[in-house]
């Protein structure tokens, strides 16, 4: 991106002038839906759909969390998280507690089951990030997820 298409709050670009291919929310989502995509053939063969998957995974990292910071973290709508939540349980992959210090939250930690399904998920996950970066050296890489966390700062809502 030049200085003429370098956004600013007094005097934006238009879409157009910038371009989609230079257009980072544009080029993000063609990245995640890829991604995703990618997973979609190996997550219906275990049974996950992506919410599914996205609690799995933050869980597997960060476990035991309210249902509203899991929200978060797994980029996922609270009330389709619910709903994947119910199935996560019945099925056995993750258990739900009252929250000691909130007795009005409750929170969600994997069971090993559950640990056990992502871990069968984890290798078709590897691969597809691996693929994404694949020709990309690890400095470029490095400097690329650096940049996506202080994006990911500017714009949270949460302290998480």
């Amino acid at each position: 991106m030049n200085d003429l298409t370098r956004p600013t709050l007094d005097d934006p670009p238009r879409l157009g002038e910038i371009g989609l291919h230079n257009f980072a929310p544009y080029l993000m989502n063609r990245i995640m839906g890829r991604y995703n995509a990618g997973l979609r053939e190996e997550m219906a063969a275990q049974g996950l759909t992506t919410p599914k998957m996205r609690a799995l995974a933050v869980l597997s990292v960060i476990d035991n969390l309210q249902i509203g910071q899991l929200a978060v973290y797994a980029v996922t709508e609270q009330s389709t998280l619910s709903r994947a939540l119910v199935a996560l349980e019945a099925e056995g992959l993750i258990r739900r507690e009252a929250d000691a210090a909130d007795s009005r939250a409750s929170r969600v930690a994997i069971t090993d089951a559950g640990r056990a399904a992502f871990e069968r998920l984890w290798p078709t996950m590897a691969a597809n990030y691996a693929r994404m970066f694949s020709g990309i050296p690890d400095a470029e890489r490095l400097a690329f997820v650096t940049t996506l966390q202080k994006i990911l700062s500017n714009i949270r809502k949460h302290d998480f």
